[in-house]
């Protein structure tokens, strides 16, 4: 065992306190969905809410790292029609946080991703035209997002469905996803701090602690997508959110 920013851990799961922060950084440049595999590892190690709130910081470092690379691909008017109901989505995932079990909302909201997954891939098969972009849908998914990513940081789903269904590029999808995580995830952060109280100096340090690991997860990331053709990308994408969905399910 060994004793770090007040947390007795044993050398295996510090381990996977880094393979977590490998799958964040991984999942920020382009691999989406990797992240979803974090989760469950971080539930295991520190409870449900304690470690949706040791894993937002290290989110926002790999957003950094997302922004850094992608910045200049976003697509701001979809942004735009994003953050307001997003925000809207934090204040009531901070409230439903404190009344309902984060088993029952993961299980119900793995149904909702496989629902749209399967409505989107027979859009695929059916070479059916993108969703419109009505602002009645941007609306529905920045809040289902805001609320999805302060339980259990699990917006990474909602945002997929979303973007995919706009068709946007590889890069462009990458770059408006690291934009408007950066953007809601700062946001997030007094609402851990001053009503859920699961961010804390040491978590911080814990954080930190594996900044190296989000780093390297990051190029990983970047190398990966370099190498996957644009008419694959989004396959991958696809596959990696319904793998995510089935782990929140279990």
């Amino acid at each position: 065992m060994i004793e770090l920013f007040g947390y007795t851990l044993s050398y295996s799961t510090l381990a996977l306190l880094f393979v977590a922060a490998f799958f964040i950084g991984m999942a920020k440049t382009g691999v989406h969905g990797s992240s979803m595999f974090a989760v469950p590892l971080l539930a295991i190690i520190f409870g449900g809410k304690m470690s949706a709130g040791l894993m937002l910081p290290m989110l926002i470092m790999a957003d950094l790292f997302a922004v850094k690379y992608y910045h200049r691909h976003a697509n701001w008017s979809y942004l735009l029609k994003l953050f307001p109901s997003a925000a809207v989505g934090v204040v009531i995932g901070t409230w439903l946080g404190n009344i309902i079990d984060d088993e029952v909302f993961r299980s119900v909201m793995s149904i909702i991703i496989f629902i749209s997954l399967a409505i989107m891939l027979w859009m695929e098969k059916a070479n059916k035209e993108n969703i419109p972009d009505y602002l009645w849908f941007a609306i529905l998914m920045g809040t289902l997002g805001g609320i999805t990513t302060m339980i259990g940081n699990l917006a990474g789903s909602v945002m997929a469905l979303y973007l995919l269904s706009m068709r946007l590029p590889k890069n462009e999808y990458i770059g408006t996803a690291a934009w408007f995580f950066l953007a809601i995830n700062l946001f997030k952060v007094p609402f851990h701090i001053a009503s859920w109280h699961s961010i804390t100096v040491d978590s911080f340090m814990l954080n930190l602690l594996c900044l190296p690991a989000i780093a390297i997860g990051a190029w990983a990331g970047i190398w990966v997508v370099k190498r996957i053709a644009e008419k694959y990308y989004r396959w991958l994408v696809i596959a990696m959110t319904a793998i995510a969905a089935a782990v929140m399910l279990v």
